[in-house]
């Protein structure tokens, strides 16, 4: 596989979750961290909380970006991705 090619993978973020037991993501950046109640991801899309009991990790390739985890998952939860502030004038004029 060619570095643009990995590239494009990196690039989506998808989510599939499975009788909320199994959860699957691409677009996986870097596991900012872990344990059994709680797994904090940074995705392309932002930051991604996975919540739950008897959480685990198994399998994380940072060059592919896909992370996949067991165990009882009760919520996922997005942070807002920030937004950059004003527009062209302001940058411009800093």
């Amino acid at each position: 596989m060619q570095a643009d090619d990995r590239a494009a993978i990196r690039k989506k973020h998808g989510v599939i979750l499975e009788d909320r037991k199994t959860l699957t993501l691409t677009g996986v950046k870097d596991v900012s961290g872990f344990d059994e109640q709680k797994i904090s991801l940074t995705t392309q899309l932002g930051e991604l909380i996975v919540k739950g009991t008897g959480l685990h990790i198994n399998d994380f390739s940072n060059e592919t970006g896909e992370l996949s985890l067991d165990g009882e998952i009760d919520s996922l939860t997005y942070s807002e991705q920030k937004q950059p502030e004003g527009g062209f004038f302001s940058r411009l004029f800093k």
